[in-house]
């Protein structure tokens, strides 16, 4: 059986998740842009952050995977919004699901978890991007708001981390 994580980060928090599950379970971690071939791989452990709805690199690495061995797909999300939030997991579930196949949504299983930001940090487009959501939601009514647009209201410009590498153990007890 061959095991690999693969990971896709701008900012660095998917790739300390997907560096500490690999020093945890001995798994050999990679970045998806090094990715060239996984026609052997049987399970297939991908730890992606989430941009605006979706998760670099996941179409790519998807389309390398061998649909005649792969066992088992395991996606995990990283992001702000709270995978405690059901909202939140049924709108990040939708998202993953448009960046796979069918045959390969039928062999995944999904795991989010919660990441971080800092604004100091983000390229200009990211910042734009932030900037006009922040200008967006900000104009709803707060008895209109989700947990996720609140959480977002209440962050913007700061710096926080939501890591917990705790929650590696939910995958871990699954590989």
């Amino acid at each position: 059986m061959r095991r690999i994580i693969v990971y896709g980060s701008r900012y660095g928090t998917a790739q300390r998740y997907a560096e500490v599950l690999s020093v945890r379970t001995g798994i050999k971690v990679v970045s998806y842009t090094e990715i060239r071939d996984l026609a052997d791989a049987d399970h297939v452990i991908y730890v992606g952050s989430l941009y605006a709805g979706g998760v670099p690199g996941l179409s790519k690495t998807a389309k390398k995977l061998p649909a005649d061995s792969l066992q088992k797909f395991f996606v995990v999300t990283v992001g702000l919004a709270d995978p405690g939030n059901e909202e939140n997991v049924q709108n990040i579930r939708k998202s993953v699901r448009r960046q796979i196949p069918e045959w390969l949504w039928q062999r995944t299983e999904l795991f989010h978890l919660r990441g971080g930001i800092n604004y100091r940090q983000l390229g200009f487009f990211h910042t734009i991007m932030m900037k006009a959501l922040y200008s967006k939601v900000k104009k709803i009514p707060p008895e209109k708001r989700t947990a996720e647009v609140q959480g977002l209201i209440n962050t913007y410009q700061q710096t926080v981390d939501f890591t917990d590498f705790e929650r590696l153990d939910e995958i871990m007890r699954k590989l």
